[in-house]
């Protein structure tokens, strides 16, 4: 056995539980985020990490404590810790790119349920060995503080204490601290970075009778000049490392952020490899985007019968993201009052800074529903366009939450809801998309509900009222319009309206599946994109598929 003077004073010991019980949490918030811009940040994304997490850290507890049994050598516990430090520290340097291969491989090779089985996947490859290796640390530690039967009960108890303790504090910091300051990639560096030290500490102590020599030098050195590699290539924020032309990358409480610019607009993405959550037009312009067609709400409102009475019409966006439908509202609009709700006060920061959004126009950082319950205002227009990755909150998709938007909005008042990820797919309409079921739940509290695709998108918007009359609002407000894209855009959204038809699925706060149902429905789009290129794979081969790519 390797006898250690500094193993005689319980307290590094202990602290070893607590700084391990740390970096797992660390790990496992680190974990959410390195995951989320490919996979979302669902519930199902999360149940996945604490899932293997959990089999990683039994395994562990199972391995570590048979070695403490069969070799009671605390050495080999630190060679472990060392271990485990280094992966970690290499999680930002080859995490993304083992990601994408496992995505890349699966993508071709599944033909339903790819986001689960990749997410597990890339869960199992990336972090289950690191955490295998933590695992090993409570029951090792509960061999070598334990002297007799006497205290044990006290000394695994300290122990439980301090790994919870460190536990809590590696869920907080993170999420506060690490994460918004300084990044996934460097968070995790951090936490590899306390564990290499807790190792360096044990071997570079004395043991009984060598002075000041030690026999971890070797571990020490190589484990030194690794962590070094590994911040120096590993250091950089970026997911989209494809990408070499972005005006910002960062990270959120909330949210993993692009923004990315050109000639003609400003483009936010959020937690997505792919995709536009917010765009600015440097023109005086329309979007081309589903903002367009939800500019009919305040025509439906009677926005232009208003004006001439000198009236306003109040606006509320739930989700003001970067700020695109207020923009665009006040482009077409003179006369709107407009408030903004946003649950990330740093995308609010990215809207004054690259999306022209006015500082005079306010936007309150909270969650809309939330928002909703503490206020009595009522509006004209509400705009409900809370997506997260790839489905929506749920308590913003029940019938409590719609029952709450109704009573907000004034008479003849409109609200409209983003509906994105829809399919024509019979399978989905089939089974009941996650849209499907949004739509019956809003038919379920608003009389009169119609719906207009979003032409070479797979977005639809849906407009609910309580007023029969909202729809001729729209016709005669749009043809008093004196604009000619937005007229025309009115008059084919009038033309291309469907009234909406319940199918009787409802979701309540109490029951409202959003994630498996958004789920499934990416796994249909990914299905349908996927099948071009493996129609190539099967009649070309990989070369014809490269060729292609």
């Amino acid at each position: 056995m390797n006898n250690k003077k500094i193993l005689e004073n319980k307290l590094f010991l202990y602290l070893t539980e607590f700084f391990a019980g740390m970096s797992v949490m660390a790990v496992e918030l680190g974990a959410s985020r390195l995951l989320a811009p490919y996979f979302s940040s669902s519930q199902i994304v999360w149940t996945i990490i604490i899932g293997t997490i959990m089999i990683a850290m039994a395994l562990g507890n199972i391995y570590g404590g048979r070695r403490a049994d069969k070799d009671p050598d605390p050495g080999r516990l630190y060679a472990r810790i060392l271990i485990a430090a280094l992966w970690i520290a290499a999680i930002p340097v080859a995490g993304k790119y083992i990601i994408l291969g496992i995505s890349a491989v699966l993508v071709f090779a599944v033909n339903s349920n790819f986001l689960v089985i990749a997410a597990f996947a890339a869960c199992m490859v990336v972090f289950v060995f690191p955490l295998f290796l933590l695992g090993t640390v409570t029951p090792s530690l509960a061999k070598y503080t334990t002297d007799s039967l006497e205290d044990n009960g006290r000394i695994i108890g300290t122990l439980g204490a301090f790994n919870t303790i460190g536990s809590i504090i590696g869920t907080f910091v993170p999420t506060f601290v690490t994460i918004p300051a300084v990044g996934t990639s460097i968070t995790f560096l951090i936490f590899a970075g306390i564990l290499l030290l807790l190792s360096i500490l044990y071997f570079v102590s004395p043991g009984e009778g060598e002075g000041t020599s030690f026999r971890g030098g070797k571990k020490v050195i190589a484990g030194i000049l690794i962590f070094i590699l590994c911040v120096i290539f590993g250091h950089s924020t970026s997911f989209a490392f494809w990408e070499d032309n972005l005006t910002f990358e960062g990270e959120s409480v909330y949210n993993y952020l692009q923004v990315k610019e050109d000639d003609r607009s400003v483009i936010l993405s959020t937690n997505v490899l792919f995709g536009v959550q917010s765009i600015y037009m440097k023109e005086d312009t329309l979007t081309g985007m589903y903002y367009d067609y939800a500019l009919a709400a305040p025509f439906m409102s009677g926005v232009r019968d208003k004006e001439k009475m000198g009236e306003k019409t109040k606006v509320l966006i739930l989700g003001m993201g970067s700020g695109t439908y207020a923009t665009q509202l006040e482009r077409y609009f003179d006369c709107v009052d407009i408030k903004g709700v946003e649950i990330d006060e740093r995308i609010t920061d990215l809207a004054h800074r690259y999306f022209e959004l006015p500082k005079s126009l306010e936007v309150t950082t909270y969650d809309g529903r939330a928002y909703l319950a503490a206020i009595d205002d009522k509006y004209d227009v509400i705009m409900v366009d809370a997506y997260q990755d790839i489905t929506i909150p749920f308590q913003m998709s029940s019938e409590e939450f719609f029952t709450m938007v109704k009573e907000h909005l004034a008479p003849g008042g409109v609200m409209v809801v983003n509906m994105n990820m829809y399919s024509e797919d019979p399978q989905d309409l089939e089974a009941g998309s996650i849209n499907t079921y949004l739509a019956d739940t809003i038919a379920s509290v608003f009389e009169n509900v119609v719906t207009v695709d979003v032409p070479y998108a797979t977005n639809r918007e849906l407009f609910a009222s309580g007023d029969d009359a909202f729809m001729d609002r729209l016709l005669s407000n749009a043809e008093a319009e004196e604009d000619a894209d937005l007229k025309k855009l009115m008059e084919n959204t009038y033309a291309s309206a469907v009234r909406y038809e319940s199918t009787g699925h409802v979701m309540t706060d109490d029951k409202a599946p959003v994630e498996l149902l958004g789920m499934r429905q990416i796994d249909l789009i990914i299905r349908n994109e996927v099948d071009y290129y493996r129609k190539v794979y099967d009649n070309y081969g990989i070369r014809g598929l490269l060729e292609l790519l």
